[in-house]
């Protein structure tokens, strides 16, 4: 397999080099609510929740900290002191969540698809396009010292397929790493992963279509927890990861169908992001085509998942690209957007919504429970000042929203599906690559 840039346009694939270029809007919220992040195109957009204000990036060193092209990973680590954001630029930044400096940056040989941050802050991990994990390590940097540049080493492989997610295990004894080729892979994180991790604990496999997104349900009886997983197979499914055992399987996508139709085609709804409460006892997903989320009761004595009920936003296409929340707090955030949107002069576009009641979602009569609420734009923490910043704008065009609407729909697909090329195509895009570049 090629490395999967973006495709070059042409003459006679317009369409689907627009298809490409769409890159879907993240978001990401410190563990402790402090601060949100959204990612949408090479914007990376910072709120600060604690103090109600705008973060610029770089503010106190001076320097240039922009991403070139679109980001495609974003994550806070180490208790929310570290933040990492990579894509397609080939560069990976690693920032101080307390002054928002760019402490290393990290060129990378391909585009990047996954990130993840030890809980103990000392080691970044980051995926690319091509199967390969990269581990940095991190060290201590005295105050006021400028950022510096890292070179990743090689941690594992999944011998060309696209990673697409990327998690520490919460003892920190594994690294599970999900790709499009319908795998989960568990493998032993060493003492010392610069030199490489070579022991595979368990395979997890199971889904029929690519494996979109992972996250690790557990409490104070359950502390090395299980793991969860989405698909573009319609379903999420619960792992003994340390085994590989497959303990229930959800089909989101045949409850999703039955409430809302939404135009989707084929009745494809393929799983795109999953977020779980602290406690592991439910579980949020945000599913292709459907404006809301389904939330799912997660048994961790049982071992069983179930759908509690669908969440509906009615008034607009919010189809969510992304989850996230805190762990002190009982909202859920959710940002819908996409960059590079095809015959509109707004190239990024984002929507920020938040839902409360998530730590009581499992109390008495779900069907008639009416905890779980969408707010309004004024209830949200900060309130506009907040969207405003993340969103880019307060208001959206209706028309714009509706395009974007659609093309969120079709972006994991598109992102995940492998792509062929013409001898002189694939030749043109290894010119770029920066492996061939060192070899000239």
């Amino acid at each position: 397999m090629e490395d999967d840039d973006s495709m070059i346009p042409s003459e006679g694939n317009n369409k689907e080099a627009m298809e490409v270029e769409v890159a879907p809007a993240l978001i990401s919220v410190h563990p402790a609510q402090d601060s949100v992040a959204v990612a949408v195109g090479c914007e990376l957009r910072v709120f600060n929740l604690r103090e109600g204000c705008s973060i610029t990036l770089g503010a106190e060193s001076g320097e240039a900290c922009d991403h070139k092209e679109s980001i495609r990973a974003i994550r806070y680590g180490a208790k929310g002191k570290v933040f990492v954001s990579a894509g397609d630029d080939k560069v990976v930044k690693i920032w101080a969540t307390d002054s928002w400096r760019c402490l290393y940056s990290v060129p990378t040989e391909k585009k990047v698809s996954a990130v993840a941050i030890s809980d103990n802050g000392q080691f970044v991990c980051y995926a690319d396009k091509f199967g390969v994990v990269w581990v940095v390590e991190l060290d201590e940097l005295h105050e006021n010292q400028t950022p510096v540049q890292k070179k990743g080493s090689p941690l594992l492989a999944h011998y060309c397929s696209i990673i697409t997610s990327l998690e520490f295990s919460p003892d920190g004894k594994f690294i599970v790493t999900a790709d499009r080729d319908f795998k989960i892979r568990v493998t032993m994180l060493p003492k010392k992963p610069i030199d490489g991790a070579h022991e595979i604990q368990s395979y997890c496999l199971g889904h029929t279509e690519f494996v979109s997104c992972l996250a690790f349900v557990y409490n104070q009886e359950f502390p090395q927890g299980y793991l969860v997983s989405g698909s573009g197979d319609s379903t999420v499914r619960l792992w003994d990861f340390t085994s590989g055992l497959l303990l229930h399987t959800c089909e989101v996508g045949s409850e999703v169908g039955h409430q809302q139709t939404n135009g989707t085609e084929n009745n494809h709804f393929a799983v795109t992001d999953l977020c779980a409460t602290p406690d592991g006892s439910s579980i949020f997903v945000a599913v292709q085509g459907l404006p809301g989320i389904s939330v799912l009761s997660c048994n961790l004595s049982a071992k069983t998942l179930s759908v509690l009920r669908v969440v509906s936003i009615s008034g607009e296409d919010f189809i969510p690209t992304s989850l996230g929340s805190s762990l002190t707090s009982d909202f859920l955030w959710m940002v819908m957007g996409v960059s590079n949107l095809p015959g509109f002069d707004s190239s990024s576009l984002a929507r920020v919504r938040v839902i409360s009641g998530l730590n009581k979602c499992n109390s008495g009569s779900v069907e008639e429970d009416d905890s779980i609420k969408i707010l309004e734009d004024k209830q949200v923490p900060c309130g506009e000042k907040v969207l405003e910043k993340l969103q880019g704008s307060l208001c959206i065009d209706e028309d714009v929203f509706s395009a974007a609407a659609e093309a969120v729909k079709a972006s994991m697909r598109n992102l995940l599906i492998k792509k062929q090329y013409s001898s002189e195509r694939r030749e043109f895009r290894k010119r770029g690559r920066n492996d061939r570049k060192g070899k000239r």
